[in-house]
Parts: structure tokens; sequence; C-alpha cells
């Protein structure tokens, strides 16, 4: 079950980013919120957005008032992005757009298109993009976070009473 203190941020997410008049955009939720939403029993510490480079930047605009880190392009050792950082309802929320893994050859993967691994949840009267567990447990894997990556096959073995569906 996803605590309060997490829905009420995900409401004014959900909210503002389905805004047609806004604009749609491409973008999911991911990390924790993104398989507890998908019926995964563990524990949310924040909310993370992955979208594209151009997304990154509507949604630092489109929640001016809640950023504790605009977005930039930040890259590491191991992962690149666009990343900045909101706090909703004293929630940290992730934004990260165009998000790259470096592979053991020492390229880096091409931009993840969330479009390719999105579905849909539906909880309190919102239907949530969310990765796929499949493509989590590949994230995972890359990152060299065996655990968790096992964690995830193993509740691959896909809920049957899950409302989702790709898109």
């Amino acid at each position: 079950m996803i605590e309060e203190k997490f829905l009420n941020p995900l409401r004014i997410i959900y909210s503002r980013m389905e805004n047609q008049q806004a604009g749609r955009l491409n973008w999911v939720i991911t990390g924790s919120l993104g398989m507890a939403l998908q019926g995964m029993e563990l524990a949310v510490h924040d909310i993370d957005l992955q979208t594209d480079k151009e997304g990154a930047y509507e949604i630092e605009r489109r929640f001016s008032e809640y950023v504790v880190k605009p977005v930039r392009y930040l890259p590491s050792e191991r992962i690149r992005s666009h990343f900045g950082a909101l706090a909703i309802g004293g929630v940290k929320v992730e934004i990260m757009g165009d998000l790259q893994q470096r592979l053991d050859d020492q390229t880096w993967e091409e931009p993840v298109k969330v479009e390719l691994h999105k579905l849909w949840v539906g909880i309190d009267g919102m239907q949530i993009p969310v990765l796929s567990l499949e493509h989590e447990y590949r994230a995972y894997f890359l990152m060299g976070r065996i655990k968790k990556a096992e964690m995830l096959r193993q509740e691959s073995g896909w809920k049957s009473n899950m409302r989702y569906y790709i898109v």
C-alpha cells in the first residue's frame, strides 16, 4: 500500500502532467514508487520522474514553485541525464531526462525512450504511467544493483490482479 504522503504529491503531478491545455508530456514514474504502483511491497522514499530532455525542462517549468534543484545536464561515471529535483508536500521528486547508462564496454546506451517501456496503472481515479518491471530489472542490472535486479526478476511473475496495460 502506498502511503498518503506520496499520493498527495502524485495527485499534483498527475493533474499538471495530464493537463491537456499545457500539452501532454512523455513521462513515467520510475524507481520505488513505480514498482509499488505495480504491486511490489517495498519502502517508497521519493518520487522519480523519467522523461526525455525537453520533458525534463518542461516539468521544471510546470512545477517552478517546487524546484529545489534546477534541471541541468549531470554526467557521472556510470549515469548521465538532465537532472533536477522538486519538493512537493515535503516529498522529494527527482526529474531525469534522457537518462543513459554506461555499458561494460564503456560506451553509452541510447537515452531511454520511456514510451517503449510504459505501462499504465490505475490508482485513486488516476491512470499513472510507470516503467515496466522488466525495464526496471534491466536498468538495475546494468547499474550493478544485482540484489534489486533479482528482486525485480522474481516479482516479474506478473501479478494477475494488477490493472495495467502496455501503451
